[in-house]
């Protein structure tokens, strides 16, 4: 299997290319400046990866990108780049896109990372989502495959509610919400964001899914459909705050 994926949601870029070599997967990575800035630097960090590879983009079987929540500018950057490269590398229809969900890359990072979830568990994958709110899934892992538990949403960070069974919470959100997640004692907390070895390693199970699309049909999943706040709203919450 021969895969690209790449992730600019979050303040961090993500690229990494994957080849099977001799039965086990080869990676080459790299990362930078996400977000706003991930145009600057991903293709040719795209490029630079595959040239180390030894591969072309018609050679691929799939490129991943990280399809959001996320960074408006980043899921835009993302996906219009894997669209690009995908028309680009020709071939008819040319390559496959496999948009992947960033929450649940977060909770492969954080299975990849804690012995604990190895082999079976439940993620609480958390993300910030900026204008003091934060968005959510929860996924279970059992053996060799993920399952979405409940979706992406979007919730301020004192209104998340912890699922009865055990589970691990893992994401970017522990040190800038520290004083507005009502945590109990002894629940895990594991920093991890969305990276494209995340979804390497996620690419062949969504693509037995038949989650792969082609160029044209491949989308961003914005969640939240503002961006900013609006003069009005931001002067009635600083009046709501001098009442306080």
């Amino acid at each position: 299997m021969k895969l690209l994926a790449f992730d600019t949601s979050t303040e961090i870029l993500s690229v990494a290319v994957g080849r099977t070599v001799d039965g086990a997967m080869r990676v080459w990575q790299h990362s930078g400046a996400g977000g706003a800035q991930a145009s600057t630097g991903l293709i040719a960090g795209v490029l630079d990866l595959l040239a180390q590879a030894g591969l072309t983009l018609g050679a691929l079987d799939a490129i991943c990108f990280g399809a959001g929540p996320g960074s408006f500018t980043g899921l835009r950057t993302a996906c219009s780049v894997a669209q690009g490269l995908a028309f680009g590398a020709g071939g008819g229809a040319g390559v496959p896109v496999l948009p992947v969900d960033t929450l649940l890359a977060v909770a492969e990072e954080a299975r990849f990372a804690t012995p604990d979830l190895a082999r079976d568990g439940q993620v609480l994958a958390l993300l910030d989502a900026r204008m003091d709110e934060m968005y959510a899934a929860h996924y279970a892992f059992a053996g060799t495959a993920w399952t979405e538990l409940q979706g992406s949403a979007l919730l301020r960070p004192q209104d998340l509610q912890l699922p009865v069974t055990p589970v691990a919470l893992a994401g970017n959100v522990f040190t800038v919400y520290a004083d507005r997640l009502a945590l109990p004692a002894g629940v895990p907390c594991i920093v991890a964001l969305p990276t494209a070895t995340a979804m390497l390693r996620l690419a062949p199970q969504l693509l037995a899914a038949g989650k792969a699309v082609s160029a044209a049909q491949a989308l961003p999943s914005y969640i939240r459909d503002k961006v900013a706040k609006t003069t009005a709203e931001r002067a009635a919450e600083k009046a709501a705050a001098q009442l306080a």
